[in-house]
């Protein structure tokens, strides 16, 4: 499966790459991981594309990785179409006290817009 993973620094982020790599391994997925701009992101992105670099070294996991700009939504979009991407993956989503999840703003886009699979992993 051709899966492209969007990160953009936050904690839940880091642990889709974490559950997303785990996955590419013991399924044997082609996995591109997008790097996106987020400004609720802690890290910049040059800090996450060394994570990332580093987490696919200890996998032992040939993936690719690219630098996404603009508005990161609309972008990993174009990008899983325009390259027939088989799903998207995200992470994000917390629960509030009711039992509601409450997605960030750039997961809403994705699952709202894409129109191949998303994987949100929370």
């Amino acid at each position: 499966m051709k899966l492209l993973l969007g990160i953009g620094g936050t904690d839940d982020s880091l642990a889709a790459l974490d559950q997303t790599v785990e996955r590419a391994v013991a399924a044997g997925d082609d996995l591109t991981v997008a790097v996106l701009e987020n400004p609720d992101s802690p890290r910049t992105p040059e800090e996450v594309v060394d994570h990332v670099e580093k987490h696919l070294a200890e996998a032992n996991l040939d993936a690719s990785i690219c630098r996404v700009e603009g508005d990161p939504g609309s972008r990993l979009v174009e990008l899983a179409e325009s390259e027939d991407f088989d799903g998207i993956v995200l992470g994000g989503g917390e629960r509030s006290p009711m039992g509601k999840i409450n997605l960030g703003s750039i997961a809403e886009f994705v699952i709202l817009n894409a129109t191949t699979s998303v994987t949100l992993v929370r």
